[in-house]
């Protein structure tokens, strides 16, 4: 059900090594896929080197900018003809660029840094996949997966106004977009992680992810594991979908120490 052989995929946001992006890429390649992937700097060339380079490719790109987006998927189809696969992971931070520094509450936020927010985290995702789906519709089929999280949809935390609206968002898009192309037989889904251990994770998150009911904070592996699913041809009649992958964590309405509670 998960193989993946003559399916071409493009994942973005692959640029670090321990990422959601890359363990995509590399689980995705390991079922047959041919991976691209793409960063803002030119770490993203170790990464392929990391794939094991051809058949596999990356690029780097800015996918704020709709023109570097568009030039992107263009390159992409340029070289493999099509795409069958879109895992947009881009978002959060980009390597590279400096960010503003505003205040961490919204009456503190000016609006260059909430458009920076959804710039980031929601326009990424637009201007690549409205640049995808022609293509997609062409060859009726696709798979497109949007890597959102609980922070938005179902929680947020103080200081976070810019991304939870952003990543909701997220969720809305996959939503209307799933609703338009199901008939040509492109599933369109979200994937929404909950406290993840990757390299950009704060002290406090790791923590927080020892109160989930698991009892840990999960991996980047298994949020993989869960968009390998969504993005394999065994998805053919699941769109439109928000996939939570958190632990637990949503279900429980306390989140504190167990032994102050339970």
């Amino acid at each position: 059900m998960n193989s993946m052989h003559g399916k071409v995929a493009l994942i973005t946001g692959a640029g670090s090594a321990e990422g959601i992006g890359m363990a995509c890429a590399r689980l995705l390649a390991a079922s047959g896929a041919q991976v691209a992937i793409t960063s803002t700097t030119e770490r993203i060339n170790a990464r392929l080197r990391e794939l094991g380079g051809d058949p596999h490719c990356s690029f780097i790109a800015d996918l704020t900018r709709e023109s570097e987006a568009q030039q992107l998927v263009s390159a992409v189809l340029a070289r493999y003809g099509r795409i069958d696969i879109l895992i947009n992971n881009a978002g959060m931070v980009q390597t590279g660029i400096d960010e503003s520094d505003d205040g961490p509450y919204l009456h503190q936020t000016t609006f260059a840094q909430w458009q920076r927010d959804l710039d980031l985290n929601l326009n990424t995702c637009f201007h690549v996949t409205r640049a995808v789906v022609p293509g997609m519709l062409s060859q009726r089929y696709g798979r497109i997966v949007n890597i959102a999280s609980v922070t938005g949809p179902l929680v947020t935390v103080p200081g976070s106004a810019g991304y939870s609206a952003a990543k909701a968002g997220m969720v809305g898009l996959t939503r209307a977009l799933a609703h338009e192309v199901a008939a040509h037989n492109i599933m369109v889904n979200a994937v929404a992680p909950g406290w993840i251990a990757t390299p950009s994770s704060f002290g406090a998150e790791l923590a927080a992810g020892e109160f989930t009911p698991v009892g840990r904070p999960g991996t980047a592996d298994e949020i993989a594991q869960v968009v390998q699913f969504l993005a394999s041809e065994g998805c053919s009649y699941l769109t439109g979908q928000m996939i939570v992958v958190d632990g637990g964590n949503a279900l429980q309405e306390y989140k504190g120490p167990k032994e102050l509670y339970y």
